[in-house]
């Protein structure tokens, strides 16, 4: 195929975790890549990574940064000459008390996650309107769905996003670019890895049908299916993306020691993963 037919996929946030995760998807679908980051460092380690010099198009970006964001579409626009999906992963957490919360950290995390999506959308969703086809999946939470201790930041920006998605899908719609979400629950990341206790993770586990961390194969799998033609009626929705942690409520735990076949799922060993 002429690289001029390939579809060209961007994902922010994409040097690592789900973003990354994202991208390969992409790339092992024949598409082009553009991953934005803000992590020079790690960006420049995952492009050595993936040594697919014709294929992906790694650009140091600040999501926030209105001026950046632009320099990047024009890079990709430069380089490709087409936009048809847009993954906006790029994200940020402070986990504090709502009192401890600054403004300072509630801005940063704004900025990021909502800022980021905004401005993103609106340059390299501009190529898809002119182009009257395209594909907008943003990476939200199931923190934006249900609310959570330490999350005040957090779960704002991700509930705001959800309805930003919904914002763009009812008037892109109208020029076939379909815009929707996904709302991952924990998934096993190097970030989660570093932030989760073991009693937090203890917790999922008691709110999680499936018992277990998604994984970032599962969130790019879904990302993929929202960006492909098997969605193609899909449009301002956001999916939860995790094991039943929305649909559950109280209960969990005492049925898991009242029916001897499901006694040890969502239990925790000792190196903090659930026992088999």
């Amino acid at each position: 195929m002429a690289k001029a037919d390939r579809k060209v996929a961007v994902v922010t946030g994409g040097a690592r975790g789900i973003g990354l995760a994202i991208g390969q998807w992409f790339l092992a679908n024949g598409h082009q890549v553009v991953l934005l980051d803000v992590d020079t460092s790690t960006l420049d380690a995952t492009q050595k990574q993936l040594n697919r010099p014709d294929d992906v198009l790694c650009l140091h970006t600040d999501v926030s940064n209105p001026e950046q964001v632009q320099a990047a579409a024009d890079q990709v626009m430069a380089r490709f000459g087409r936009v048809d999906a847009l993954v906006n992963n790029a994200g940020v957490a402070v986990f504090k008390p709502a009192l401890e919360t600054t403004l300072e950290e509630w801005r940063h995390v704004l900025s990021t996650n909502l800022d980021g999506a905004f401005l993103c959308t609106q340059a390299f969703g501009a190529i898809m309107v002119r182009q009257r086809s395209g594909a907008v999946v943003n990476i939200a939470s199931i923190s934006g769905l249900r609310a959570s201790t330490l999350r005040l930041a957090y779960g704002t920006s991700k509930a705001a996003l959800i309805h930003l998605t919904k914002q763009y899908a009812a008037e892109w719609g109208n020029y076939g670019v379909r815009v929707n979400a996904i709302c991952p629950g924990p998934v096993e990341t190097d970030m989660a890895k570093l932030v989760h206790s073991a009693a937090i993770r203890a917790d999922y586990y008691d709110t999680i049908p499936l018992g277990r961390y998604g994984s970032t194969e599962e969130m790019a799998n879904t990302v993929g299916f929202l960006c492909s033609p098997q969605a193609s009626y899909i449009n301002g929705q956001s999916i939860a993306v995790d094991g039943g942690f929305d649909a559950s409520g109280v209960g969990l735990p005492t049925l898991r020691r009242t029916t001897p076949a499901l006694q040890n799922v969502g239990q925790v060993d000792g190196s903090g993963d659930p026992a088999s």
